[in-house]
């Protein structure tokens, strides 16, 4: 048996059911064991979406500009290293509307916003 896995006993009651019992640190070491494989698959899973440009990574000072309450439309499209007159043609949005948006001068419908995230490569959720 693999040394990492603890070895069992088993109870079999009057019913016929099998039991296993472990000791306390037989179960936490296989608890260990079950969250460190679920961490290796999503972490597999994080880089094949990163690798297929499904997954981004964000510098540090996009986030703390986000959580400084900038716009979004306006953090992606730097991101994206995009000039807004190159977002709004990609969108299909007038860019003094664009321009309404990124300074909060208007909130952008749900259509807009769509397209925005569209030709941002990023959800709806990412911008609202």
């Amino acid at each position: 048996m693999n040394e990492m896995i603890p070895k069992p006993q088993t109870l079999i009651t009057a019913g016929g059911e099998r039991l296993i019992v472990l000791s306390e640190a037989e179960y936490d070491k296989l608890v260990e064991i079950a969250e460190d494989a679920a961490d290796i698959a999503s972490t597999t899973e994080f880089r094949r979406k990163l690798a297929g440009g499904e997954e981004d990574l964000l510098p540090a000072a996009f986030i703390d500009r986000m959580l400084a309450g900038e716009n979004l439309v306006r953090l992606w499209r730097e991101h994206r290293a995009m000039t807004s007159s190159a977002l709004a043609e990609k969108a299909d949005v007038a860019q003094s509307y664009l321009s309404e948006i990124e300074t909060g001068k208007k909130d952008g419908g749900i259509r807009t916003m769509k397209k925005l995230a569209d030709a941002l490569r990023v959800t709806l959720d990412d911008l609202v």
